[in-house]
């Protein structure tokens, strides 16, 4: 069997550094996520394997908007979206405003094999219990004393719905990964947006968010609503399944989300192993691997697309 240079991309979000502790900070964690990931998929890993447990270990970060350290809702309380697709399968799984679990990411994981693959919040509780996997509140001090600054000022800040301002304390995670056997998988993660209707639905879990087929995969994170109206990973994988270059397919997406005011990022690979990344939002916490170095997107203040091999 032909083998392939593995490749991989991940990302934090497309919020604020200063909230998340800093330029250093972000940078320590995303890098030492993408080095223990591209290790994995090195040792053979699937790209479904590598996907799965980059999306876990960026949940596991509290400075990150999913699992360990979610945004609250309006009424208080977490609720996590995750999706997982399989690109060499072309299947998509997830799990839709859960709560008390660590890693939304391994419900995705073990719905990839079922007939029912994307649950919505009692479906996934159910499933949580009958899967045994252990109560856990993902709850921080730092979100709860950022609720509780909303709550008295009678939430008229509404701090979630202001993308742009700086201290919007959002994050929500994706990896997309291309393994040796030269099949792709994008997974995303997320608590929301922050003080949301009860119910509301993000595309974290929706394939306008996470989509992969055996061309390409992308990962996208912003205003949910905006990525939804895109239809925008969803879009830039079909383009490339029908002949663009990664590099046309993201411009060509990025340029038509910024005549419509859109407000987000995006990060994506081929089966050729370019990797593309794009945002209309103002910063894109992202890193990668190229087979040969590790770069990230922290200090890329560029507008529309950033690319690293031919594309």
């Amino acid at each position: 069997m032909t083998t392939v240079q593995p490749k991989l991309i991940i990302h934090g979000g497309a919020s604020s550094l200063d909230d998340k502790g800093g330029l250093q900070a972000v940078r320590t964690s995303l890098h030492s996520i993408v080095t223990e990931v591209y290790n994995l998929l090195l040792s053979g890993a699937t790209a479904v394997e590598a996907v799965t447990r980059g999306c876990a270990l960026l949940e596991d970060e509290p400075r990150f908007n999913a699992g360990t350290g979610s945004v609250v809702q309006s009424d208080g309380q977490v609720r996590m979206s995750a999706s997982l697709m399989d690109g060499d399968r072309q299947r998509l799984s997830g799990v839709i405003n859960v709560s008390r679990v660590k890693n939304p990411i391994e419900l995705a994981r073990f719905l990839q094999d079922e007939d029912d693959r994307i649950l919505s919040e009692i479906g996934a509780a159910d499933l949580a219990r009958e899967r045994q996997i252990p109560v856990y509140d993902p709850l921080t001090d730092f979100r709860i004393r950022e609720w509780m600054e909303e709550r008295e000022g009678n939430f008229q800040k509404k701090m979630a719905r202001l993308f742009a301002d700086p201290e919007a304390r959002r994050g929500t995670i994706g990896v997309v990964a291309l393994d040796n056997r030269g099949h792709i998988a994008a997974g995303t993660s997320t608590g929301g947006k922050g003080l949301e209707r009860i119910g509301r639905v993000s595309d974290s879990a929706m394939p306008a968010g996470n989509y992969a087929n055996h061309r390409a995969g992308v990962s996208c994170t912003g205003v949910g609503e905006d990525i939804i109206d895109e239809c925008l990973a969803a879009k830039i994988v079909i383009r490339v399944t029908d002949g663009f270059s990664l590099k046309d397919a993201v411009e060509k997406s990025m340029k038509e989300a910024s005549e419509k005011q859109r407000d987000f990022g995006m990060i994506s690979l081929d089966s050729d192993g370019n990797i593309a990344w794009g945002k209309t939002a103002e910063i894109l916490l992202a890193a990668y691997h190229t087979g040969d170095r590790i770069g990230d997107t922290l200090e890329w203040h560029g507008e529309g697309v950033g690319l690293t091999g031919s594309c």
